[in-house]
């Protein structure tokens, strides 16, 4: 029998969301209200958007999993259960959870759920103990594949099964950014800024530059070409084999407050990976064309966490991304010819010419990427367009009004 491995997507919002279900996921996670751990960085949805959503995955046979992972004070106690409320009635598949107040309510009322990386879970034991709560646990992020194996090992031998009656499953994160903190429990945001990472409002001060001061005769230094606190993001689509090889079954790909071209380009690739290992065609050439392929999108330069067992993380020497590709906005959607798949614009900025890549996003669309064979106004070709002008080109799939184009440039290196 096919072995079942879940692809976990990120979904900050409804292009977001529709980009992972066309790139492969198997599963999208999300977050409402304030209560999650992406609170300030991504478009959190509303409680209203819950039908929605669970609607839409039911359509495309997708799990959608709620996060609800921050910290609680007594205060939120009431939102919390309002939201895992509107969860179960909505028809949600599961809520991510830390605060065993959200674990305890949830059993309560027969809500599915999974154990978040914030609970820290790095033992047997501490799964053994989940396992009153949850099918699926979610390792810490400093173990190494030798501990996870030996986990999974543990699991079977001692037939630790969860509310369901199956075996407990192994979520591990995959792909993404990776906080200096343990499983991202940080508090530097809290004391600089009163903005509590853990409650979903991190101003990440670890992706900022410093100078140290030496208290006995106040030198100060510089650090130089280090960002000396913000980690490189995790990437391991090379060692795809290696993970799912020690037990893990599920893979979470982080990035809810990112764009959705990265959402698709990440999705898309490591959907491929997990589909090359179970065909048995998972090779160093495949591996090579799907790390230049995640390099186009947003990225810090990729290290490969403490799954191989490195004891320290590999730091920055810029800011901001190091992706091979940016983009440009330049046109909107007016209309679409669906006999002849052709898509009409509005060129709002900028130009755009015949072999320019182009990538299109919207809420129902998606993502879509192409590269431009043919530009035409009023039905004559023309090798360019310019702001102001209204333009059709040929294009691979639907689009709508809402949707915007942009145009992808290399970033020179």
């Amino acid at each position: 029998m096919k072995r079942s491995i879940e692809l976990m997507a990120p979904a900050g919002s409804y292009e977001s969301l529709m980009a992972a279900i066309n790139a492969g996921c198997n599963a999208v996670y999300f977050g409402v209200e304030q209560l999650n751990m992406r609170a300030r960085s991504s478009n959190n949805f509303t409680l209203e958007d819950l039908k929605r959503i669970a609607e839409i995955g039911q359509e495309h046979d997708i799990k959608t999993y709620l996060t609800l992972n921050t910290i609680l004070y007594d205060h939120d106690i009431n939102l919390m259960k309002t939201i895992v409320n509107a969860a179960k009635e909505n028809g949600v598949t599961a809520i991510i959870a830390a605060d065993h107040a959200v674990m305890n309510y949830a059993k309560k009322i027969g809500m599915e759920i999974h154990i978040s990386t914030q609970a820290n879970v790095s033992n047997i034991d501490t799964v053994e103990f989940y396992a009153n709560f949850a099918d699926v646990v979610v390792l810490a992020r400093e173990l190494s594949l030798k501990q996870v194996a030996e986990i999974s090992k543990e699991i079977k031998r001692r037939n630790i099964t969860g509310p369901s009656g199956k075996l407990i499953e192994l979520e591990i994160f995959a792909h993404g950014a990776l906080c200096m903190a343990v499983s991202g429990k940080c508090y530097l945001s809290l004391h600089s800024h009163f903005a509590s990472a853990n409650r979903g409002a991190c101003i990440q001060n670890c992706r900022r530059s410093y100078v140290v001061t030496d208290k006995e005769d106040g030198m100060e230094f510089e650090i130089d070409n280090e960002f000396i606190m913000s980690a490189k993001d995790l990437c391991t689509i090379d060692f795809i084999d290696k993970i799912l090889d020690a037990g893990v079954s599920v893979l979470k790909l982080e990035g809810r407050g990112r764009s959705v071209d990265y959402v698709h380009t990440v999705t898309k690739c490591y959907h491929e990976a997990i589909n090359a290992y179970l065909e048995g065609t998972y090779t160093p050439e495949k591996i090579a064309l799907w790390k230049a392929e995640l390099a186009t999108v947003f990225n810090r330069g990729f290290w490969d966490g403490y799954y191989l067992g490195r004891k320290m993380g590999e730091w920055n020497n810029e800011n901001g991304s190091k992706s091979s590709k940016k983009k440009i906005y330049l046109a909107k959607g007016l209309k679409y010819f669906e006999k002849a798949n052709i898509g009409e614009f509005k060129c709002e900025s900028h130009s755009l010419a015949v072999g320019d890549e182009v990538m299109i996003s919207g809420p129902t669309t998606g993502y879509l990427q192409l590269k431009v064979e043919e530009l035409r106004i009023d039905g004559l070709p023309t090798e360019n367009v310019i702001k102001g002008d209204i333009f059709t080109l040929a294009v691979n799939g639907k689009i709508r009004p809402s949707d915007k184009l942009y145009k992808l440039i290399s970033e020179v290196s």
